[in-house]
């Protein structure tokens, strides 16, 4: 299959070239960190971003959401949303 965007950089702001599905975990770090995440079912997701120190809480994220954030992390404890996606 031809690319024609394979010229391009990657940054960002572009379109995801892969994804996984978040397994919320207290300990584990993000096996890649994503671009960002996409909320398919909403509620609140505590995450700790790559360059911080402190995990931070998005409350009640509507279902579709994406956060665009380069966590490092997504906690178990605190997590209520659900169908979580890593974009890469």
């Amino acid at each position: 299959m031809a690319d024609r965007f394979s010229h391009l950089a990657d940054s960002t702001s572009s379109p995801s070239r892969s994804m996984f599905s978040v397994t919320p975990h207290d300990g584990n770090p993000l096996p890649t960190l994503p671009k960002a995440l996409y909320v398919g079912q909403g509620g609140d997701i505590v995450l700790r971003c790559i360059d911080d120190g402190a995990d931070v809480t998005f409350r009640n994220v509507p279902t579709g959401s994406i956060i665009r954030a380069r966590a490092s992390h997504v906690r178990a404890t605190g997590t209520t949303a659900a169908y979580i996606l890593a974009h890469c």
